[in-house]
């Protein structure tokens, strides 16, 4: 009975859930489409972005290839979680700061970084080539196009480089991009090293991905993306200047003006409508949500206790465990008196009574039904020439309060050991017997007899 309450109350909490993303991602849509965003990472954290193939995150910049100094072939990719929606009248605007390192003199340089925007159907991509000092846009539709372009900016050097890149919406639409070499005081550029006529709405008329790409092909070269932002309009109101939000990502709504009067209304009451639906709605089920978790666990508790000591009918009294430990000098190897065949039997001593007693210490929880059978056949005997049942003291469990302490601990620290150490720590042999506690409930990782040490390039897998 309590198994099918449970697993009702499961698949109500997920259709629950299913109604509450759909609401949410169908709020977010109509928000977006009418909406200018902005975002800024001067450092890049796992929030907001997602790193696939060879990249990696160390010390807030993300590498986009291996750092190597043998000759390999490496690549890695960036990109921003959230799709950007586009209208026919979105301009965007967007820096960011790189370095392409050679990390061997002798190496010959065959690198290529890329900053990309992406649908479901077309890629639109620049390139920068540091062997060739020159940049490339890359359009891939039906039929690819290219434009090259040089650069008087040395991109083979270890010295970060900034670049600009603009679309604005105006009566000629044009991309252009700016180079400058990073600094503190860097400043863009008065002329573009590269501008095109493009309308970009016309390949990306629903929604676009941003993010960066780099590539290596048998070289040394380490291509780290340093820090980015990005402002985004969806209308044709001019751009804003100046820098974003410090936040990872801040969104700041833009009201967009309409010529009818009545229909601004109306979409006014829907969005009040819509808002009350979504924030009522959910409060609404969760509250339900709770209600029945709480009498599920009201159940589930009872049925522990019926699972327990309980069980035993005629088990006279139930120990502290403090008490066990004491009497037994903290299940000292001198108290051992025997082994059966589901724990090791001490011999203990009780002060408050001087009563002497054996007990017997259950090895795992698994065998609990078994041992609790053996306690009710002992409790309901009486004979001179029988062992004699005290009581017991069960097993407690921790509290959902030193399970997360517990579970957060031991992920800070496989962190410390896989990403900040000078060469990663693979443990290997990750287990409840290999974590300690101290006296104040933290974890304390040990057992470093199947660790391994290995370098940040190469896969643990």
């Amino acid at each position: 009975m309590f198994l099918r309450t449970t697993t009702t109350i499961f698949i109500i909490f997920i259709f629950i859930i299913s109604i509450c993303l759909f609401t949410t991602t169908a709020t977010s849509t109509l928000s977006q489409n009418n909406t200018n965003f902005s975002f800024s990472f001067p450092s890049f954290t796992l929030r907001n972005i997602t790193l696939l193939g060879d990249s990696f995150l160390r010390n807030g910049l993300v590498g986009l290839t291996l750092s190597t100094t043998v000759p390999a072939s490496s690549s890695g990719t960036l990109f921003f979680n959230h799709p950007i929606t586009t209208t026919p009248s979105f301009s965007l605007s967007t820096n960011f700061t790189f370095s392409i390192t050679n990390t061997t003199t002798s190496a010959t340089p065959s690198s290529t970084f890329s900053f990309f925007l992406n649908s479901s159907h077309t890629l639109l991509s620049l390139n920068f080539h540091p062997n060739q000092n020159h940049l490339t846009l890359d359009l891939s539709v039906s039929s690819n196009s290219s434009i090259t372009n040089s650069t008087l900016v040395d991109l083979s050097t270890d010295i970060p480089i900034t670049s600009w890149v603009d679309y604005h919406h105006t009566d000629k639409k044009k991309l252009q991009v700016f180079l400058n070499y990073s600094s503190p005081a860097t400043s863009k550029p008065q002329n573009p090293v590269l501008s095109v006529d493009l309308d970009l709405y016309e390949y990306f008329k629903d929604s676009l991905y941003l993010g960066f790409s780099g590539s290596t092909q048998g070289s040394t070269e380490l291509i780290q993306v340093m820090s980015w932002s990005l402002e985004f309009e969806s209308n044709s109101h001019p751009l804003i200047n100046g820098s974003s939000s410090p936040s990872n990502v801040a969104v700041e709504g833009i009201p967009v003006s309409s010529n009818s009067t009545q229909g601004s209304k109306n979409r006014g009451k829907r969005f009040l409508f819509g808002l009350c639906v979504a924030i009522v709605g959910p409060a609404f089920f969760c509250l339900v949500l709770v209600v029945l978790g709480y009498v599920s666990f009201l159940k589930w508790r009872g049925l522990r206790k019926k699972k327990g000591f309980g069980t035993v009918g005629c088990c006279p009294k139930e120990f502290g465990y403090k008490e066990v430990k004491l009497a037994t000098k903290g299940f000292h190897a001198s108290r051992v008196i025997g082994n059966g065949s589901f724990g090791t039997v001490y011999k203990a001593l009780f002060e408050s009574s001087g009563t002497i007693a054996a007990i017997k210490r259950s090895r795992q929880y698994d065998g609990k039904t078994e041992f609790l059978a053996e306690l009710s056949i002992i409790a309901s005997l009486r004979h001179k020439n029988l062992v004699q049942l005290l009581g017991g003291s069960p097993n407690r469990v921790l509290s959902w309060v030193h399970r997360v302490n517990i579970a957060v601990g031991l992920a800070s620290v496989l962190s410390y050991l896989h990403q900040e150490c000078e060469q990663r720590v693979i443990h290997r042999d990750i287990k409840t017997g290999n974590i300690l506690l101290d006296g104040s409930m933290n974890p304390r990782l040990g057992d470093f007899g199947l660790a391994k040490l290995m370098d940040h390039d190469k896969s643990c897998v």
